[in-house]
């Protein structure tokens, strides 16, 4: 058994997206990981979504070589995070739900249990609020796909504690991830510039002024942007992106961060990205 499994399993709350994302990349580090969550469907789906991450993870070499692959259970309950090392909340981003859900496993856990946010826009203080212990809860904005971005933002609100800061730093080492420390706020550092690029992109498409494919091309060719901002908003997930536009709108007030039209048009039908087939790309090939 690996070292990484000697305090228990390190605790992954919601198996969607980005919380698959984030156990695969822990499995494959050789941490034991439970991933809790509440759907049947989502619960029984994801230990393959896991697998074929860290197979896909090991073909890329992005994984160390010949480190024992973990161990990975499922759950329904926060009751299942009582024995965590530590835990990473990855619902959607709704500032309801994320509260709520580190409401409940904060009273699961131990005081002193690292508990992190795998938010992408809701400050840190906000939902430090739901929690009894504030000084546990640090921020950790993990990129998708997470097993090849190996740098992640760390966000200390102001109720962050040092210990929780330093249990942070050295859970993403365990992980093979840099963590760059950046200050509370909506957004932080890269929803903050990247969110309101994408939605600018997503507008100009709507005004008619050029097609997704130009408009990455030119990102791509000119700026230098690695993926262009259109398949950037397939790979986060439309709806997720459309959540995170809302929640940095409101506690902005600024304009650039309300949701196009088109965006929520496409989320209304359905086509959320590579993970629902279609987006502003047609991936419905690839997903059969």
């Amino acid at each position: 058994m690996s070292d990484n499994n000697a305090e228990g399993p390190l605790v992954v709350m919601g198996a969607g997206v980005m919380g698959t994302a984030i156990a695969a990349l822990a499995v494959g580090h050789g941490y034991r990981v439970t991933l809790i969550d509440r759907s049947p469907e989502a619960r029984a789906a994801a230990p393959d979504k896991v697998e074929l991450q860290v197979r896909t993870a090991r073909m890329m070499s992005a994984l160390p070589s010949g480190r024992p692959m973990g161990e990975l259970a499922t759950a329904d309950t926060t009751d299942a995070a009582a024995d965590a090392c530590a835990v990473i909340e990855a619902v959607t981003e709704d500032p309801g739900e994320k509260a709520a859900v580190l409401a409940g496993l904060a009273a699961a856990v131990s005081p002193g249990t690292l508990l992190i946010s795998n938010t992408s826009g809701l400050p840190i203080d906000e939902l430090a609020g739901a929690v009894p212990r504030p000084e546990d809860l640090v921020g950790v904005h993990f990129m998708n796909p997470a097993y090849l971005i190996a740098t992640v933002e760390v966000v200390l609100g102001p109720r962050s504690g040092d210990a929780a800061a330093a249990a942070a730093q050295k859970l993403l080492a365990g992980l093979g991830r840099e963590g760059i420390i950046v200050g509370d706020g909506p957004g932080f550092v890269t929803s903050r510039l990247l969110h309101r690029m994408i939605n600018d992109a997503i507008e100009l498409v709507h005004e008619g002024r050029a097609a997704p494919e130009t408009v990455d091309r030119l990102m791509r060719d000119c700026i230098g942007h690695r993926t262009g901002p259109l398949a950037t908003a397939d790979l986060i997930g439309l709806d997720n992106l459309a959540d995170s536009l809302l929640v940095m709108h409101a506690r902005t007030g600024s304009e650039g961060f309300r949701p196009s039209e088109l965006l929520l048009e496409k989320v209304r039908r359905g086509e959320l990205g590579r993970k629902s087939g279609r987006g502003f790309y047609d991936y419905e090939e690839s997903t059969r």
